[in-house]
């Protein structure tokens, strides 16, 4: 139980970054593109526009027959809408300052970083869109993963730009950027993602159930 509360509020933490690179409001990262494309185009908002995503991408992780675990369920259907909450009740007026927007940018990437430490402690499981690029990256063995990610990311952004999502210096910034900031927070934090030792679905269902019995 203490592991799920740790999981939902790490993911709060994580989404209020996700809110704070929106409000920089200098272009999405690839994701939000592709969330904020298919919201103009339904009458979905934001936030269930992404919990759209992320539910399509678990189904492809489960098809590849990735890691799923409670993390990864809990991942896709809060976050965007934890997103959505902060876009809604953020009392300030839309950023128009690119500088700021960059410092706001900068300061969200912080943020997913601590909320993804937190979260991922729990060892349940990665989220929808990392475990899809661990399934595309033991595809296509020959391709630095690095390489699979930003031609992952390219598709996304290119089907969010179509969609018309917004795109700027932000969204080069996010793809670029991001993965060195949250770097740099880990080494602060003291905190390596490849050393957690992350409980499927079904092992923590295992687990829970031999508690059970012990307790009776």
């Amino acid at each position: 139980m203490l592991g799920w509360i740790r999981i939902v509020f790490g993911l709060l933490i994580f989404a209020f970054g996700v809110h704070l690179t929106i409000f920089a409001n200098i272009g999405l990262a690839p994701w939000d593109c592709l969330g904020m494309g298919i919201a103009k185009h339904t009458p979905l908002n934001y936030g269930m526009a992404m919990t759209l995503v992320a539910v399509t991408v678990l189904a492809i992780d489960v098809a590849l027959k990735e890691r799923i675990g409670f993390g990864t369920v809990i991942d896709a259907l809060l976050t965007g809408n934890f997103c959505q909450m902060f876009n809604s009740i953020n009392p300030f007026p839309q950023n128009k300052n690119v500088w700021v927007g960059v410092a706001v940018m900068i300061a969200g990437f912080v943020f997913m970083a601590l909320g993804m430490w937190v979260y991922m402690k729990a060892g349940q499981c990665c989220g929808p869109r990392d475990a899809l690029l661990v399934g595309l990256g033991r595809r296509m063995k020959k391709v630095p993963i690095g390489i699979v990610e930003v031609l992952l990311w390219s598709a996304v952004l290119l089907c969010g730009w179509l969609l018309g999502g917004s795109v700027g210096i932000g969204t080069l910034i996010s793809t670029f950027g991001a993965g060195l900031v949250m770097q740099a927070v880990y080494r602060v934090v003291r905190f390596e993602p490849r050393d957690v030792d992350h409980k499927s679905l079904l092992e923590t269902v295992r687990a829970l159930k031999e508690r059970s019995a012990k307790a009776a």
